[in-house]
């Protein structure tokens, strides 16, 4: 991370502190980085001169970002700022009146066990193709997935210890046979003594080596590659995958209380959204879970 602006010593010093309080509040890397992103960016705006800025001036400089940058980020400045008041400036933040962004609630677009099959089949990257079938074998999001090591990996429960999650929660996942013996087979060629997805950037037969596990761009981009070539008007994503899993565990009779264990969803509403693309009956979790994982085709075909 680009940690100050060249120059500016005063504003590099409050920078500092910034991230500091980010780390010592506990907030996920991804958050910490996001809100540093803000005031960096922020900064810049407003020539590293922080400590004063008028409702006028924030409403300015968010209606500029919006026509740059997405909702999202909007949101992830405005928190930054505001944690940068409270903590670093500790000073009375005023509330911005902010155009809410409108709430639109998309269904998002799921695969049938057949087109994970053919995702699957045309990732030609034996890495990739097994994060993707562990990814939705256990629906996980991106970030569980390649922070996966080989101790979080309990085959004596047939679980997976999911760690530091989303909400700095932990919880257990579990773990299908199919996923078991493709991960033991996949740890047979990579060789990490740590990482079950190791970083590939020290070549295929140095993976063992490397003291990182799998990129995220990396992935990402191997997944947009795979779906361009099936299904170009598709919006799916790695996160399509655990979508597609909740789904088709809801549409097998998984209970939904059950489900937001597996998820580790916070709240039920959360995971209700599904019922909306599916029936829901109730029978045994582990059961069909690994009924639906087993119908799942798997090739080891052009090993790379």
């Amino acid at each position: 991370m680009n940690t100050k602006l060249p120059g500016i010593p005063q504003f590099n010093k409050l920078y500092v502190k910034h991230c500091k309080h980010l780390k010592l509040a506990g907030y996920q890397p991804k958050t910490v980085d996001a809100y540093a992103r803000a005031i960096r960016r922020i900064g810049n705006y407003f020539d590293c001169k922080l400590d004063n800025l008028s409702k006028d001036q924030l409403l300015d400089y968010f209606h500029d970002l919006l026509a740059s940058h997405s909702w999202n980020t909007v949101k992830l400045d405005l928190y930054g700022l505001q944690f940068f008041y409270t903590h670093v400036l500790q000073k009375t933040w005023e509330h911005i009146p902010l155009v809410r962004k409108p709430k639109i609630r998309r269904i998002p677009d799921i695969l049938s066990v057949d087109q994970v099959d053919q995702l699957l089949a045309a990732t030609r990257v034996v890495d990739y193709r097994v994060f993707f079938f562990t990814a939705y074998s256990m629906g996980l999001r991106l970030s569980e997935a390649i922070n996966l090591t080989i101790n979080d990996i309990d085959a004596g429960n047939m679980r997976v210890h999911i760690r530091n999650s989303k909400g700095n929660k932990d919880r257990f996942v579990p773990l299908p046979h199919k996923t078991l013996h493709t991960l033991r087979r996949f740890w047979q060629i990579r060789r990490h003594p740590v990482f079950v997805f190791p970083n590939r950037k020290r070549g295929v037969n140095n993976a063992h080596l490397v003291d990182q596990p799998l990129a995220r761009g990396g992935i990402q981009v191997a997944m947009t590659k795979v779906v361009n070539r099936l299904w170009p008007h598709k919006k799916i994503s790695c996160h399509s995958l655990r979508h597609s899993y909740a789904t088709h565990l809801l549409n097998e009779g998984i209970d939904l209380i059950e489900l937001q264990g597996i998820l580790g969803h916070v709240s039920l509403l959360t995971t209700a959204r599904y019922t909306h693309l599916t029936s829901v009956t109730h029978e045994n979790a582990r059961e069909k879970i690994n009924a639906i994982i087993d119908s799942v085709t798997f090739s080891w075909g052009g090993e790379k």
